[in-house]
């Protein structure tokens, strides 16, 4: 199962760190909880402020367990240090599940 994920954050500045510090500690933290990261991008849209990120959990892991569980970690404490979490505003969270003949099926 794939999950897209939506971070929208305060400001453009706040976006820059979200996006170049924050995430790339989490695509390294998220495996031990049963989660890959494909990849994140900031949306194009000038004023967007947002994050898009691209998960898969690997079998046997609950989108929401996973979420609760990490939301509660050491792991996810030290990934977000130094960061105000105030300035996400949003999260947004849409499941995915592949076609047959998806590349990523």
């Amino acid at each position: 199962m794939y999950q897209i994920r939506t971070y929208t954050l305060r400001t453009a500045e706040a976006l820059q760190q979200y996006a170049t510090v924050h995430w790339p500690r989490h695509v390294a933290s998220m495996p031990a909880f049963g989660v890959t990261v494909h990849g994140f991008w900031t949306d194009h849209q000038a004023g967007a402020h947002r994050l898009i990120a691209l998960l898969s959990f690997r079998e046997g892991t609950h989108p929401a367990e996973f979420t609760t569980a990490y939301v509660a970690s050491p792991e996810l404490a030290a990934d977000m240090r130094g960061f105000d979490v105030s300035d996400i505003v949003d999260v947004e969270e849409l499941l995915l599940d592949p076609v047959a003949g998806s590349p990523l099926a």
